[in-house]
């Protein structure tokens, strides 16, 4: 955490070119409606009271994999192919080009999710599928090349190596403790109350305690489900209200950022395990991966998790997004990182190693290294989840309030 990088939100939404109004519709935009000709022919479709629809989905027109053939493997001594066969779809979210999902009624977005749900159990039953990714770009940074409100849907003929790690710390957590390390840090997480953002009957919303990015944020379903296919529809209809609430605030509090969120299942093959348990994550871009992060693994992040939960918290998106807030938070509102409002009763404890030496003296689970710069340094080494796999992140709090 690097926290004395911190800018204010205007400041990093100062770097991003200034956005135009959307108009609702497009002449040359193959999603807005009357223009389903410019688009591939539909799979699947959703439709309003009065007939028209409300969410289609169509293949994606520049697909990542082909969705004729086999995917065939070829070794070749110490290289390695397979022919690039699978699904891509495309999701259209809504007929207005201008909204966003934040500003879409709870209604239009648990059928975006219902529209999720069954297109994940029919290419999950496709032999050539290994493993289902349901993501949304919303923004240049966050990767989107067309404007009009839509995510994606991949079945790809692989487990990605980072999918298998995930996995495989999980299986390695379950057979050391017995239990999901999912569930056992939502138990923490509801019990500490630093981190959490809001509750609803069927979900839990959490900043990761080593979040490698400002605002991630992650949306975990309380009953243990391995596969997002197996999520009920009580459970989607409460994940509409609380996905669209959570971009909502982002919309708001920070000035509707680019952002990324993802569907992080199972996949097929172990659907129904003990030991995962899927999860929606939503990665705001207000950073960039840079050389340290590419050269390192190590991410640095410029806000404490706990503030950005209390900020969260603090953000009210009342009846309608549309009326943004004329001045936005800022963290001067917010109580500093080792404050009592922050923190609870009692700022983080830290390992501190003195500049220049190689002398460390333990104070508690984070460490730190206390540099020569204003404000102090921590350099943590935690496990992901709270345990297991490893992941790195720097702090360095700011003798002052912290601004983000």
């Amino acid at each position: 955490m690097a926290t004395e990088r911190a800018k204010r939100p205007e400041e990093m939404r100062g770097k991003r070119e200034v956005r135009a109004p959307l108009p609702h519709y497009v002449e040359t935009c193959p999603f807005c409606p009357g223009n389903e000709h410019l688009a591939p022919p539909e799979i699947l479709r959703f439709s309003d009271p009065d007939g028209k629809w409300a969410v289609r989905v169509v293949p994606n027109k520049f697909a990542a994999l082909t969705r004729e053939g086999e995917p065939e493997r070829k070794i070749e001594r110490s290289r390695r192919t397979i022919r690039g066969v699978g699904i891509h779809d495309v999701i259209v979210e809504t007929p207005d080009h201008a909204l966003t999902t934040a500003q879409l009624p709870p209604e239009q977005v648990r059928i975006i999710l219902e529209c999720y749900r069954q297109r994940f159990r029919a290419v999950s039953d496709d032999p050539r599928v290994a493993h289902i990714t349901i993501f949304k770009n919303h923004g240049v940074r966050a990767g989107t090349s067309l404007e009009h409100p839509h995510s994606q849907m991949i079945g790809t003929p692989v487990i990605s190596s980072q999918v298998r790690q995930r996995l495989y710390e999980a299986l390695r957590h379950f057979d050391s403790f017995g239990e999901c390390m999912f569930c056992s840090m939502m138990e923490e997480e509801l019990a500490e109350d630093k981190r959490v953002v809001l509750t609803s009957e069927h979900f839990v919303v959490i900043e990761p305690f080593a979040s490698g990015t400002p605002f991630a944020t992650y949306i975990y379903p309380r009953r243990h489900m391995a596969s997002f296919g197996d999520v009920s529809d009580a459970e989607l209809a409460d994940l509409a209200v609380v996905l669209r609430t959570m971009l909502a605030k982002l919309y708001v509090g920070l000035d509707n950022p680019d952002f990324n969120h993802t569907i992080r299942s199972a996949p097929a093959e172990v659907a129904g395990v003990k030991y995962y348990h899927w999860y929606l994550s939503i990665i705001p871009r207000l950073t960039r991966v840079a050389g340290f992060e590419l050269g390192t693994g190590m991410f640095i992040n410029t806000v404490l998790p706990e503030q950005a939960t209390t900020f969260l918290r603090g953000v009210d998106v009342g009846a309608s997004v549309e009326a943004r807030l004329a001045t936005p938070l800022h963290m001067e509102d917010l109580p500093s990182p080792g404050s009592r409002g922050c923190f609870g009763k009692s700022p983080p404890r830290v390992t501190r190693i003195t500049a220049g030496r190689s002398r460390m003296r333990q104070h508690g689970t984070r460490a730190g290294f206390h540099g020569r710069a204003s404000g102090a340094t921590r350099f943590c080494q935690v496990d992901f989840l709270q345990r297991r796999q490893r992941r790195f992140f720097i702090c360095l709090p700011n003798r002052n309030l912290p601004r983000f």
